[in-house]
Order: structure tokens, then sequence, then C-alpha cells
């Protein structure tokens, strides 16, 4: 009977399609790469030069939600599919083709680690630039009843995803919490979520994956389970978005473009704004570890769990870097357990891999946290190397700005300090991988951490990444905070 549905369904998808375009379908291929954990079938449908996506999905609530919104955002001229034709007693509707490269897949072809290339960026920034007018421009007037499952992100939309993390990723992943104190704060995480204005549209999945790049612009998709909130919900999506992996400075200049255009359509007061901003990061991020856990400890699939290491390394960042307004001890604490977590240290990683975690920091602002367990391995100190920030024109410059590659380069000093941390390292590596441990540790302090530990830390992952087995994690502790602490120009 189910072949039969399908079978069915395809034959309406193609009727659909000959009725728009009068021209009868030539090809047909499902797009099964697109079909994510929602269990939409995405079929592409081509005639001649003509091609339309189709949809079969036998969720009534969430279509006619999607179709709605899209029309809607359409008359607000944002740039989402156009819908040619629709049969919601057969969940099947064919929309616009808007090709297949989506963001995420731009910016992983254009990226060598941290350094992502000026049209990435460029495409970013027209992203964020415009998502103020969903939320805003087009929230206005757009139609709340159709929303599916909720009219808004409430007390009950929160509840639901805090216990998807709480059941789903902590649960199956072994670590240990006090249920009452966890729900505790909870209740103390949901209130303050709820006191920030919620009378903007949220488009609640708004991620790489969910923008296509068509004629070289942006394309917006998968919105259908949109409905009423606050606004930082959905920047915190993009900006943390696990995968996409951006480097904080640039998490900051995003950050930084998206409220400029914000303060174009309403009032901001950007205090109140990063008052909550965090919290909805945080949020999010959970949401997104529920759904990982669900999909791959739960129904075992275990390519969904691919992106918890970079869920946990945006974890990492933020128990380092962001202190809440209110306190969260029992949630923190279970932070700190996954982060600890020798299971999750090696999940989404091939067997074997060894994961070597570089940082370089100030030693007048402390040393990094090893949150594996491990108690730190080495820490070098670069003070005996000449340091270039001692000089006039190196001063606004970084370890990963050529001149102070180019200077530290003459130093013989520099290469003899090398040379010794990359025997030392290149041992432990070799022993660590014959004897199966999943994690090393290596910091470089230098006096600002902004020259020196940041050229070691560089040079090292460069020397690293050439050896078969290992898995870098490179983190500049001190430039992150510097990125934190100055805006974007």
């Amino acid at each position: 009977m189910l072949a039969l549905h399908q079978c069915n369904c395809m034959d309406i998808l193609q009727h659909l399609f000959e009725q728009h375009f009068r021209s009868p379908v030539e090809h047909v291929k499902p797009l099964q790469g697109q079909l994510g954990g929602s269990g939409r079938r995405i079929i592409r449908l081509n005639s001649g030069e003509i091609s339309a996506i189709g949809i079969l999905y036998d969720v009534r609530e969430e279509n006619v939600a999607f179709l709605e919104f899209s029309r809607h955002f359409r008359r607000h001229g944002l740039p989402v599919p156009e819908i040619y034709a629709q049969d919601l007693n057969h969940g099947a509707y064919l929309e616009e083709d808007l090709g297949d490269t989506t963001l995420f897949e731009f910016l992983s072809k254009n990226r060598t680690g941290d350094n992502i290339a000026s049209p990435v960026i460029e495409v970013y920034r027209q992203v964020v630039a415009l998502l103020p007018r969903f939320q805003v421009e087009a929230g206005r007037d757009l139609n709340y009843k159709v929303c599916y499952p909720r009219g808004s992100f409430d007390r009950q939309s929160i509840a639901w995803d805090l216990n998807y993390f709480k059941y789903y990723f902590l649960r199956l992943a072994g670590i240990p919490f006090s249920e009452q104190a966890l729900e505790d704060d909870f209740g103390r995480l949901t209130r303050f979520l709820l006191n920030a204005p919620r009378e903007y549209f949220l488009y609640r999945d708004f991620q790489s994956r969910n923008i296509m790049l068509h004629d070289g612009q942006p394309h917006f998709l998968d919105y259908q389970g949109g409905r009423k909130g606050a606004l930082q919900y959905d920047i915190a999506s993009l900006l943390y978005d696990a995968k996409a992996d951006l480097p904080p400075s640039l998490r900051q200049h995003l950050l930084d473009h998206y409220l400029d255009s914000l303060a174009g359509l309403i009032e901001l007061d950007r205090e109140a704004f990063m008052r909550h901003y965090y919290a909805y990061v945080y949020v999010r991020i959970m949401q997104a570890l529920g759904a990982y856990g669900f999909r791959g400890f739960y129904e075992r699939k275990p390519h969904f769990l691919q992106s918890v290491p970079y869920a946990m390394k945006n974890l990492r960042w933020l128990l380092h870097n962001v202190e809440l307004p209110i306190a969260l001890p029992a949630l923190m604490s279970a932070f700190t357990g996954m982060l600890g977590s020798e299971k999750l240290q090696a999940v989404g990683a091939p067997a074997g891999m060894l994961t070597v975690r570089i940082f370089s920091f100030s030693f007048h602002k402390g040393h990094p946290h090893d949150e594996s367990g491990n108690g730190g391995g080495f820490v070098f100190d670069t003070r005996s190397v000449p340091n270039p920030g001692r000089e006039e024109r190196f001063k606004n410059l970084t370890g990963k700005d050529a001149p102070v590659i180019d200077y530290l380069n003459q130093q013989e000093s520099a290469h003899q300090f090398m040379a010794n941390v990359t025997a030392l390292v290149d041992a432990s590596v070799s022993a660590y991988q014959r004897r199966g441990f999943k994690d090393l540790m290596v910091s470089f302090g230098c006096t600002g951490g902004q020259h020196r530990s940041v050229y070691f830390a560089e040079q090292l992952a460069k020397h690293l990444r050439s050896q078969n087995g290992v898995e870098i994690v490179l983190c500049h502790v001190q430039l992150e905070k510097m990125a934190l602490e100055t805006p974007a120009q």
C-alpha cells in the first residue's frame, strides 16, 4: 500500500508539473541528500530547460504553513521559492528550483581552517542583513494562525527543546545530572528567555543548510516551523551553526552587521538585546544537540553525530568567554561533564582518531582549562623568543599576520624552539595513537597572547595536519576575547 501511495503521489507531482508548465516531465530525480531528518521526499522534475522541485510530505499543517509563509514572504520581496502548484489532499506541492549549492557547501569549499574566503563572508553579510526583514518587516502582518506546532516560541516550546536535550542527549550520552536541580535551572532559564521581546517572526531553523545560493544570491528555505518569538534566536542559530564552525571574530563581525541592519527597522537597544542573546545561543545549541542525540543515539543514524564535536567546541568557547546574567549551576555542570566525557570525545570522529587541541594564551590572563580530563598536556612558554609586540609596526597585528610571521621566521631561536616542540609533540602523538588515547592538549603562552603564542600554535597545527589519524582543534584564547570586546568595523 505504501509503495502504491508513493507512486500515486509521484504521479500527482508530474500532473502538477505538466499542468503548470504545459510540458511533459522528461526526468525525475529524487534528492535524498536534502531529505535530512524531516521525512520530506524532495524530487527534481525536468522538461528540457524547465526545472522544478516537488515535495511529498504527509503533515498537512506544516505544508500549509510553508506554502502560506512562502507566498507572504514573496509579497514582501524576500528571496524564497515561488510556489507553482499544490495538492494538499495528497501532501504534494511544486516549487521553484533554487539549484544544489547551499551556503554550507559554499563555505566548506572556500575555507582553509579559520581562513574563510571573502566571497563567502560577503554572502553571510547579505544573509544577516536580510534576516531582520523576515523578522520585522514580514513578521508584522504574517498570519500566525497557520504556525505549526505552536504559534509562538513560548514556555511550552522551550520546555520541549530543553527536555529533548535532557532525555535524548544528556541521558543517552551518559552525562550525570541531578534531575530536580536541572529542572530548576530550566525553569530559571525559561523565565529569563521569555523576558525578551517576542513579537517578531522566528524562523526557527535559520542555518547554513537552509540557505541556497541561486544566481549568486542567497535564497531561503525550511521556515515551515516558524512562529512568533524573540529576535535573538535566529541570528544565534546561524552564527552557532555547529558544522559551519565560524571563527569567533567572524561571528562577532556578522552579529554587529545584523544589529546595524536591525536598527534600520526598529528602535534597537543593543545592550538589552545582548543581555538575552547568549541565553538564546545556549538554548539553540541544546535544541540542536537534542536532535543529534535523537537521530544519532536513539535512531542509530551515526552521521547525525558528526556535528556533536562542533557543538561541543561552541560550548567550550561559551563557557570560557561568556557569563550569563543568571546562575544555572546544574546546567553548567552538565556542560562541563559533556566536555570531559570520553564517550562524547569519541563521537563524530573516525575510529582511532586522536584529537590534538592547540591553544595560544596570555600568561597574564591564565592558562586554558583542560576539559578532556587528561590534566592539561604540554604548556610551552614562548617568551624566550624575541617579542614582535615590542615593535610599533607589529602592535596591531597578530601571529597570524604575514609581517609577524616573516619576523619570527627570521629568528634562529624561533626555529630552535619549534624544532624542540615538534620533537616532543610528535613523540607523544605516536605514543597516544599506539595506546588508543583520544585527546592531547598543547598550549603556547606568551606575554599578551597575541604574537608569539599564536604564531607557534599555528605552526604546530600546520605541522600536525599532515599526519594521518590526527584531528586538530585550534583555539586562540586571547584573540577570541579581543574579537569579542572590539566591535567589527
